[in-house]
């Protein structure tokens, strides 16, 4: 039984043909939504111009877990809290994108981006950082600083 706070969302990814002459394709997430399950289970085409594709690929679990919650609170106290998505292009068909990961912390997507993986950022909804809030609150106790007084400060016996 899962006891961890969870949302299943779905990821929109746009693919862009020839956006400059040194590149085939240019893709982006488009946008993260709460997947309530109507989008299925299988990745589709939404829309394709012949110049402009969208992608919807549903069914991506976002849990939050307690040993993350400092990466919570990082991505809550920036100011402007995200989704971080993480995808990479098809090995087979370099002509489509696919997500991978989808998170909320801050420590999770650095890690990522320094295994050199593609992560970008979205806005989080107001309802969704309230969510967040709720765990980080909860389970966030920053590590108390420990202040050591410069030795110039100390009585010579003490340094």
């Amino acid at each position: 039984m899962n006891s961890r706070p969870s949302i299943c969302v779905a990821v929109q990814i746009e693919r862009r043909k020839k956006p400059t002459r040194w590149e085939d394709w240019r893709f982006r997430v488009a946008e993260v939504l709460v997947d309530d399950g109507r989008f299925g289970t299988q990745p589709r085409l939404l829309r394709d111009d012949g110049e402009t594709a969208l992608w919807l690929h549903p069914g991506f679990e976002v849990e939050l877990f307690v040993d993350e919650a400092e990466g919570y609170y990082l991505n809550l106290s920036s100011g402007a809290p995200v989704w971080f998505v993480m995808w990479r292009i098809d090995d087979e068909d370099p002509s489509r994108a696919c997500p991978e990961r989808v998170t909320v912390s801050y420590h999770e997507a650095g890690r990522l981006l320094d295994a050199q993986e593609r992560v970008d950022n979205l806005p989080l909804p107001g309802e969704l950082v309230s969510w967040l809030q709720e765990f980080a609150d909860e389970h966030y106790r920053p590590e108390p600083k420990k202040r050591r007084r410069p030795a110039s400060f100390q009585a010579p016996d003490q340094r």
